[in-house]
């Protein structure tokens, strides 16, 4: 039986969604945990019945209070889990084209550092990096990408090689206003922490600086907010190229 409070690099995946996607995107789960078996499959019957089977052979019964103690806070699916974090080299990462990377700058939020992986996660960006001392796979950064770490590529690096193929963006609220195809395909977008912003590194390394357009007054967006809006900007932008060259049919 796995116990889960002795050191391991496997990583806690709290809650049926974050083990449905873990599944779901090729996650090499090892067990999974519960109190009530039977109550678990009835909810993955309504919400992922293409797991079932799958399931069925991690599922492991443990005592009430055991499955308290290792969850260490309020699971209202009633399952935890532990699954090896995905990694590949940054090199790999780098080369993959069509969609943009989010490089997140000295994080300071476990769980802004999730909703960012959720979010890009949703708007099929290429990969998700931070900087700083801040493990971006750690429990509660897993808890706020309901498992979709496993969808893309999410790793923490100390620097990006000089040269990376890939235009550097920074979002900076002294930057020009993000409009229709500021982002391109293969940018790598750059974004400060809420509290100590982007790094001067970061900002002299940039090709291009956009900021949000905010109402007068309004000093700020969450990161998470701030990350999924320019994603689907650029999302937005992707659609309407693709039907701008659909062939269009004769009446």
């Amino acid at each position: 039986m796995i116990q889960l409070a002795e050191p391991s690099r496997d990583v806690v995946l709290e809650g049926l969604h974050a083990l449905k996607h873990a599944l779901r995107f090729g996650g090499r789960v090892r067990e999974a945990l519960t109190p009530d078996p039977a109550k678990v499959r009835e909810l993955a019957a309504q919400l992922c019945p293409d797991l079932l089977a799958e399931l069925d052979g991690l599922l492991v019964q443990v005592p009430t209070a055991r499955f308290a103690a290792l969850a260490g806070g309020a699971v209202p699916t009633g399952v935890i889990a532990l699954a090896e974090p995905r990694s590949q080299p940054l090199a790999d990462v780098l080369a993959v084209s069509g969609s943009p990377i989010v490089l997140l700058d000295r994080p300071t939020h476990h769980g802004n550092v999730g909703a960012v992986v959720r979010a890009a996660a949703a708007a099929d960006a290429a990969a998700v990096l931070t900087t700083g001392p801040h493990d971006p796979w750690h429990r509660s950064c897993l808890r706020g990408s309901a498992g979709l770490h496993f969808a893309l590529p999410v790793m923490r690096i100390d620097d990006l090689p000089h040269q990376t193929g890939r235009p550097l963006v920074a979002l900076d609220p002294d930057g020009a206003p993000l409009r229709p195809g500021s982002v391109p395909d293969d940018a790598i977008l750059l974004f400060g922490s809420e509290r100590r912003g982007l790094d001067e590194r970061w900002r002299r390394r940039a090709e291009r600086t956009f900021c949000l357009p905010m109402r007068p007054g309004v000093s700020s967006l969450n990161l998470a907010t701030s990350v999924a809006a320019v994603l689907y900007r650029w999302r937005i932008d992707r659609e309407r190229e693709g039907e701008a060259l659909r062939p269009r049919r004769r009446s």
